[in-house]
């Protein structure tokens, strides 16, 4: 296992592929950790460094007394970005990771060269109902909010699959702290005025069941960066890599085709 101290936190990183290829970074969404890009990360084509990170309060990494800000997640994948001599990489970020991947891109267009949004938004629900949601989970835990977490994040057909079950724990073992600083930095997240200023290529990817960041959202999002590429996959919810990832690695790799990354 790796871990990086990035300046008083560590994050646990990990990388597949070829030590030499071109970069993917990969990051995950609130409430999960880098496992959820396992059943994807195989399906990859060669000639790829794959890496994978925990945010912050998230995994195996550090975490930190909250809230957080989103400047220092993004500040986070920076210093980890630097420290691997990472530069010109595609950056794929779902949910949370996605609102990392605009701000990295806005921030150090050095570091990347291409953006993969996926289930994501320039800004993701309001301050009230991420303060119902943190408050609710200080009053009674994560337990208090998973059932309702699961029927966003996966379609009917996922949701009654023994593998969801994995997911509703990964979510639950979460620590408190951790999944409540993060809440925080998304809710005073804001980048739509930013984000309509990248001209970098970019491939928006949406699920039709999703209800945590609804199709019509990411789209909207998509429209802020010319030439953005839209896609949506039928059938799945929040982490379509989890429910389709040879359907989701099919799109990735369709996209690192088209701009020469691979």
């Amino acid at each position: 296992m790796n871990m990086l101290d990035i300046g008083g936190t560590c994050l646990h990183w990990r990388e597949d592929g070829d030590r030499g290829g071109l970069p993917v970074v990969f990051a995950n969404s609130l409430g999960t950790d880098l496992r959820m890009w396992d059943a994807l990360v195989p399906l990859m084509p060669e000639g790829l460094r794959i890496i994978r990170y925990d945010l912050r309060g998230h995994g195996l990494s550090d975490c930190p007394a909250g809230p957080y800000s989103m400047g220092a997640m993004i500040r986070d994948a920076e210093r980890l970005l630097d420290a691997l001599a990472l530069r010109d990489c595609v950056f794929v970020g779902l949910s949370v990771g996605g609102l990392i991947a605009q701000g990295l891109a806005v921030k150090r267009l050095d570091l990347v060269r291409a953006m993969v949004l996926s289930n994501t938004a320039a800004k993701i629900g309001t301050a009230a109902m991420w303060e119902a949601r943190i408050a609710a989970i200080r009053s009674g835990g994560i337990e208090a909010v998973a059932d309702a977490m699961m029927e966003r994040w996966f379609s009917r057909g996922f949701q009654a699959r023994p593998a969801m079950r994995a997911y509703r724990h990964m979510l639950t073992r979460q620590p408190v702290e951790g999944y409540c600083g993060v809440a925080a930095a998304i809710s005073g997240t804001d980048f739509i005025t930013p984000t309509s200023g990248l001209r970098l290529p970019t491939l928006v990817i949406s699920g039709s069941d999703d209800g945590a960041t609804p199709p019509d959202l990411v789209r909207e999002t998509a429209a802020l960066i010319p030439g953005a590429r839209f896609e949506m996959m039928r059938g799945v919810g929040h982490l379509p890599p989890v429910e389709a990832p040879q359907a989701y690695a099919e799109l990735l790799t369709g996209f690192l085709a088209s701009i020469g990354h691979l």
